[in-house]
């Protein structure tokens, strides 16, 4: 079964940089995409960016490009957020998920008509808090 375990969450002032990171167990990147979802108090979990193997594939929510960036590193099955230019807003939760490989490609290729939801998909990390000060 899929493991996924996400890292490097924590405390920053409006402006600053995280890098999350999501390392993957049982798993052939390969055979699939893998997306960034985010979950603030009382909102519904909502998709950030997702990523193909070998970045044919990639997409970022209206919110977030220009500021976050994804990226992969196949071999280590593992899977990396950078996110700079953090905002109060961006407080949330957040999640990483192995999905269909074919979601991210249609997600990316119809620009968000397509939506980047959590709905089912089968395999998620337990989270990581990202929380930004004003």
């Amino acid at each position: 079964e899929v493991q996924l375990v996400e890292s490097g969450g924590g405390l920053v002032q409006a402006g600053g940089s995280l890098r999350l990171s999501c390392a993957a167990s049982e798993f052939t990147f390969d055979d699939y995409a893998m997306g960034w979802f985010r979950q603030a108090p009382g909102k519904e979990r909502e998709g950030v960016s997702c990523i193909s193997a070998n970045e044919g594939s990639i997409y970022y929510a209206d919110s977030v490009r220009d500021r976050f960036t994804i990226s992969s590193n196949t071999a280590k099955n593992t899977v990396y957020l950078q996110m700079n230019s953090l905002k109060p807003e961006d407080t949330a939760v957040y999640y990483c998920a192995a999905i269909p490989r074919e979601y991210c490609t249609i997600v990316a290729t119809t620009g968000g008509r397509v939506k980047f939801e959590y709905y089912g998909i089968d395999y998620w990390g337990k989270g990581t808090l990202v929380t930004v000060s004003s």
